[in-house]
């Protein structure tokens, strides 16, 4: 199963087109969320063709497809015009190995501040905008970055998972520029 990681689309309709148009061309199965879909929130400039609307049409028309966790910018507003559930903290993600994955958006649960897990988990996270892979004593910390909104000069980006296989990428060229196998 391939799976497409991506966070913060924070109410781009150009951006939220961009993610489902390499979703459709990557050929993965699931879409997994970290958080902040529609609102920009107080601390981001207003992203590129801020429309909520459109993002909600665009995302609700994949919805069997998405797995998604609520950021700091979601609330049940959110909720309420969406067609599949955002409102969970956490996801943990079982891919047969003796890793577990978790899945969260960050602004609680984070590299500093992390779920309780067992040695070699990883715990995968949105929320600062910026791609990392930290392979810490007890977990891996993975970031995909931020498909509407990166900061600290990174790209606009996504991740793919298959394989047990993490692959960074632009979302603009398609580019890979990071891997990491578990």
């Amino acid at each position: 199963m391939k799976w497409m990681i991506a966070s913060d689309i924070h109410g781009s309709a150009k951006f939220c087109r961009m993610t489902l148009e390499k979703f459709e061309s990557e050929k993965a199965d699931r879409l997994l969320l970290l958080g902040d879909l529609l609102y920009h929130g107080p601390r981001n400039d207003l992203p590129e063709e801020y429309s909520p609307k459109d993002v909600i049409k665009m995302l609700n028309g994949i919805r069997e497809k998405i797995l998604c966790v609520r950021g700091n910018c979601d609330g049940e507003v959110d909720q309420m015009v969406l067609d599949f559930p955002i409102m969970a903290d956490y996801i943990a993600l079982d891919f047969g190995s003796s890793r577990l994955i978790y899945a969260t958006h960050g602004h609680h649960a984070c590299k500093e501040n992390p779920l309780p897990m067992k040695k070699g988990d990883i715990l995968l996270c949105g929320h600062t905008h910026v791609p990392a892979c930290d392979e810490l004593e007890d977990f891996t910390y993975l970031n995909p970055g931020s498909v509407a909104i990166p900061k600290e000069k990174s790209c606009h980006s996504y991740m793919t998972f298959e394989k047990g296989i993490f692959l960074w990428k632009n979302l603009e060229s398609g580019e890979v520029y990071k891997k990491w196998e578990t």
